[in-house]
């Protein structure tokens, strides 16, 4: 399955926002791409930091949902939107995830909620699981990848391959955090033996990486720094390796143990 990510430089303008994606999409269509996901708040920019949110415009945010949703009908492409959900009076950091068919099919809202997130968004409890061509995939955002309690139920899930959205930028360059934040991309890709592939925003200085990590941790695609990119990445179902099963298998022993005292 031939997969993008696409980073770029979003704002508090959804009117910029919206025709950068769109020119991603038809980019994402030429090179037969089967699914593209956005970075955290791509579509309407990461409130503070890019926008007051409550200055932010929900018809028009909704208006070019709805444009979005056409272009992945027009391409055949599933489409993973960062962007804001409001539902019963509340809002969420959410990846929508629209089908070919032009509809969003699900929806993950964000659960590791912090400093700015707890200001604006209410707590998510969606799973974040669906199966695309018959490849069963994860979505996390940002603050989750710290803690792998969220990358483990998609192990105990089958999940082959997670994407985690972030925003996760500075206005001073830090190579230390960047180095962190890809540290833990790779644990979660080895510890759960699953291929991970992060997207960031490209405004200001990147902080976490645009990149593909297989299953053992190796970074096998990363975009450059601070600039507009289309990483596209042919996923295949990777052979297990002495290591790999070993790290399954073990998982698999640690995951009922604990049950097994948690029944008792």
């Amino acid at each position: 399955m031939r997969i993008a990510v696409f980073q770029f430089e979003s704002s508090g303008d959804i009117c910029a926002n919206s025709c950068a994606i769109k020119g991603a999409i038809l980019k994402a269509a030429e090179n037969n791409v089967r699914l593209l996901v956005l970075h955290e708040c791509a579509l309407c920019g990461y409130p503070p930091l890019e926008v007051d949110i409550d200055t932010i415009d929900f018809s028009a945010l909704d208006a070019h949902t709805h444009a979005i949703k056409q272009l992945a009908k027009e391409h055949n492409l599933y489409i993973a939107l960062g962007t804001i959900r409001e539902h019963d009076g509340k809002r969420y950091n959410s990846t929508l995830l629209i089908a070919p068919s032009g509809e969003i099919v699900c929806s993950y809202d964000k659960r590791a909620l912090w400093g700015w997130d707890l200001e604006h968004f209410a707590k998510g409890d969606s799973f974040g699981v669906f199966t695309i061509d018959g490849v069963k995939v994860g979505l996390r955002i940002c603050f989750e990848v710290r803690f792998p309690e969220y990358f483990r139920e998609l192990f105990e899930s089958g999940v082959e391959l997670c994407f985690i959205s972030f925003y996760d930028v500075s206005s001073e360059d830090s190579l230390g955090r960047y180095d962190r934040i890809k540290a833990h991309l790779i644990t979660r890709a080895v510890e759960n033996v699953m291929t991970v592939v992060s997207v960031n925003s490209s405004s200001k200085y990147q902080t976490a990486p645009t990149a593909v990590f297989d299953i053992n941790g190796v970074v096998v695609e990363e975009a450059p720094r601070h600039k507009e990119h289309l990483l596209i990445y042919d996923y295949c179902k990777p052979e297990l390796d002495f290591g790999a099963k070993g790290r399954v298998e073990n998982s698999i022993q640690a995951i009922n143990l604990q049950k097994g005292r948690m029944e008792q």
